[in-house]
């Protein structure tokens, strides 16, 4: 037998009618149909996982709903369509409850309902095998896209490197200019492995104080310094069976580089003020916007914790370098946002994807995402045009929305930037913002917005 035919069973203890639905249904030639006129004998083929059964409802040997009950408790994927000769409404509602997929009474109509009926159980068992197989794809790579938005061939070779190192527990090195993405490229490789259920923990080394960054790495113990009231886990305990993610390595005083070298060497650690190892299995990955081989050369970074920390290297690309990505992000950008926002969905006009595609990025993609969000607070109407999109220094310090300000600082900028397009009318700013000319006028007043 095929395994790839869509495979139909008639069971109807009438020869000659059974022949009559075949030769209808033959006129597919992707059709494998087997005849049964006998309830037991279709029971005992039902390991073929036939897609489809035609059942007669009044068989001599065993009750039509006894025979359905049968097959959806053996082959619960197989659909069966009922072929009764009687028109009863209850019996056929009672059949659709039990998981009959139609049924039909037998009139000169029949082979033609039946026909239209197997079709749509087959488009639609076609289109189920399509989306198992998609998921089956997007689950073996976890979707790396769902992280990291591009399809430039310089993307894929980075997809083609996390893959490799999810299917692995190697130490993974990322380098890329700042906002290409490292953290998420990290992420993905982490919920991507074996580890995926274990913590994610995240270190920014370049954002802790220096004297609090071994404690914060490897924890202390109770009076290990002033302070320190109780015991803390440090970050290395907290991924312990994970994966830690230590970001700007390049910055870790040299001081603490000996440590982390015996950590990654002995998979053990020392809390600050005790004697106790404690041991820790956890993956590492680390990012620079660095070149460490430039750092090692200067005597800034350790060349053995270097080739400890090589592991897999992953060069993220400025997004200048991946062209039409510049698009496919800014569109996924103004969806997330506008959604997010309660905005109605907004599009980017021709000049205004072409304004973006000449522009160089020095912020990469952090800063695409600054200035698409403001886009789309700009744009007056459903289409983005070009004069919406602003390179401004703020965009290119990062997420417009990313620096924690409070609503009135957000507020000022806004009507600031409004105040800047429509040069400084203060009625029409009003119109559009929908706010009072006077809290522009006294805002003005006060300093705290620039009217020329």
């Amino acid at each position: 037998m095929k395994n790839t035919a869509f495979k139909i069973f008639i069971l109807d203890d009438d020869i000659w009618y059974s022949e009559l639905l075949e030769y209808h249904l033959s006129a597919n030639p992707d059709y494998e149909i087997h005849k049964f006129h006998a309830a037991q004998d279709c029971l005992t083929n039902l390991y073929q996982r036939p897609n489809v059964i035609t059942l007669d409802y009044s068989l001599p040997d065993k009750n039509g709903a006894e025979v359905l009950k049968r097959i959806k408790e053996q082959s619960p994927d197989t659909q069966v369509v009922v072929i009764s000769g009687q028109e009863d409404v209850a019996t056929a509602v009672d059949l659709l409850k039990k998981g009959a997929y139609d049924y039909l009474v037998k009139d000169e109509d029949t082979p033609e309902r039946l026909w239209n009926s197997v079709n749509k159980i087959c488009e639609s068992d076609s289109l189920r095998k399509e989306i198992d197989q998609l998921r089956e794809e997007i689950g073996q790579k976890y979707d790396f896209t769902n992280f990291i938005i591009g399809n430039s061939d310089a993307m894929k070779r980075v997809y083609n490197m996390m893959d490799k190192a999810a299917k692995t527990n190697i130490t993974v090195s990322i380098n890329g200019e700042t906002g290409t993405g490292k953290e998420l490229v990290a992420k993905a490789v982490h919920y991507n492995s074996t580890r995926k259920k274990a913590p994610y923990v995240a270190v920014n080394v370049a954002a802790i104080p220096r004297e609090l960054i071994e404690s914060e790495l490897f924890g202390h113990e109770k009076g290990a310094f002033t302070g320190a009231v109780s015991r803390r886990i440090g970050k290395f305990e907290e991924a312990n069976k994970g994966t830690i993610f230590l970001d700007e390595i390049g910055e870790l005083d040299i001081s603490l580089q000996a440590k982390l070298l015996r950590v990654l060497q002995e998979k053990e650690i020392t809390r600050v003020g005790g004697n106790s190892l404690v041991p820790v299995d956890a993956r590492i990955i680390v990012a620079t916007h660095k070149n460490l081989a430039d750092e090692v050369k200067k005597g800034t970074f350790r060349e053995d914790l270097y080739y400890r920390l090589l592991g897999l290297p992953i060069q993220l690309p400025p997004l200048r370098e991946r062209g039409g990505d510049i698009l496919v992000l800014a569109k996924s950008f103004i969806e997330s946002f506008s959604k997010e926002n309660g905005l109605q969905k907004k599009t980017l006009s021709p000049a205004a994807q072409e304004k973006l595609l000449s522009h160089s990025f020095p912020g990469n993609v952090r800063e695409l995402k600054a200035i698409v969000e403001l886009a789309v607070v700009m744009a007056d109407e459903t289409m983005i045009q070009d004069n919406d999109i602003i390179f401004t220094v703020e965009a290119r310090d990062g997420n417009f929305l990313a620096k924690e300000k409070s609503l009135k600082a957000y507020t000022t900028e806004i009507i600031q930037i409004f105040l800047d397009k429509y040069n400084y009318n203060v009625l029409l700013v009003a119109e559009k913002l929908d706010i009072g000319k006077s809290t522009i006028y006294r805002m003005i007043q006060n300093n705290e917005l620039k009217a020329e």
